[in-house]
This record gives structure tokens, C-alpha cells and sequence, in this order.
């Protein structure tokens, strides 16, 4: 079953302005995984990663992040506290784990790909402060979804980057559409 909450990949732009400057393909009329595939297959492949960010709901973003950047660390890294944070919210999406994985990104390094990750899933919803009602845009999980796979991406080998960012859509993929009828790169 199909998880897509649009029909088209110019739904996905005209839900969320930002993207246009993110993705600088101009949206179609085509089902937003025909257009993702394009994306990834063309000249500007890292293209791909930001519509994903945009194209998945909020907590499937957090764990398209969260699997992606997971997959590009070296082997043997240390424990990662915002992609626990961020996990454990996935997981249990409450708003005290929300809060939780927000604490630990603002006392993250800006520098590292999970403290992204921590602060796309504590800008899932609720307030962005503790002691004062600030809603959060309905755009930040997305972007900072975003910024985390790109970080981890830059990270990686050159000679490995391609098939990194292939792995990255195909997660997006295998979120959006759980039984395999979608188009791939």
C-alpha cells in the first residue's frame, strides 16, 4: 500500500514553497516517485534527497534520515545521541521524546548529521520552546531531514557517494511505496 500523500510532484511544491529553492528542477504534472526517479538519474542528483525530505510525512522523514545517515557512518563509530534521540521518538512519537530529541540537538554539534537528525524530529509538531507555545513550520522536519542526509553525504568517499545517494532514494522509495510498485532509479 502506498503511503503518498500527494498525486503529483507539483503538489509537493505547492505544499511546501521552499522546496522550489532546494530542487531546482521545476515541479511536473508526473506522480511524485516517477519525478523522484528523474531527479536521481539526472545531472544533479543530490536533487533527489531534498524532494525525499519533502515528499515523506514528518515521522517517515525522521526515519528515512535516521536509516540513511545510519548507513553512511564508518563502521565502528561511536554511539550517535541525537540519532537515538531521534529513533527513540520514531518509535514512540510523543511529544516527551520530541522534546527529548530537541534538547539533545540543541546541545548537539551543528557539525554532525544525527544532531540534524535529532532536530528534524523535534520539529515534528508541538512547540519549539518548553516554556512558551511556539508551533513549529510545518516545513522544518523537512528541511533539517534534508540537511542531515547531505551533511552525512558529504562525509562519504567520493568514490562511494553515488551509491550512497542511490541508497538514500531507494529508502525514500521503499518508505513511500511498502509494496514495491513504484518506480526506481
Amino acid at each position: 500500500m502506498s503511503r503518498l500523500r500527494f498525486s503529483s510532484a507539483r503538489e509537493v511544491f505547492e505544499s511546501f514553497p521552499a522546496l522550489r529553492q532546494l530542487v531546482g528542477t521545476p515541479p511536473t504534472t508526473e506522480p511524485p516517485l516517477t519525478f523522484l526517479a528523474r531527479l536521481a538519474a539526472g545531472a544533479e542528483p543530490q536533487q533527489a534527497i531534498g524532494f525525499c525530505a519533502f515528499l515523506l510525512p514528518r515521522r517517515e522523514a525522521v526515519w528515512w534520515a535516521l536509516q540513511s545517515v545510519q548507513r553512511m557512518r564508518p563502521s565502528g563509530a561511536s554511539a550517535d545521541p541525537g540519532l537515538q534521540a531521534a529513533e527513540a521518538w520514531v518509535r514512540d512519537p510523543g511529544d516527551a521524546l520530541r522534546r527529548a530529541a530537541l534538547d539533545t540537538a540543541e546541545a548537539g554539534d551543528s557539525a554532525e548529521p544525527g544532531t540534524w537528525v535529532a532536530w528534524a524530529a523535534g520539529y515534528s509538531g508541538g512547540s519549539m520552546l518548553a516554556n512558551h507555545a511556539v508551533p513549529c513550520p510545518p516545513d522544518l522536519t523537512a528541511k533539517t531531514a534534508r540537511i542531515a542526509v547531505l551533511t552525512a553525504l558529504g562525509r562519504v568517499p567520493a568514490r562511494e557517494r553515488d551509491a550512497a545517494l542511490r541508497n538514500c532514494v531507494e529508502a525514500c522509495f521503499r518508505l513511500v511505496d511498502d509494496e514495491g510498485g513504484g518506480t526506481r532509479t
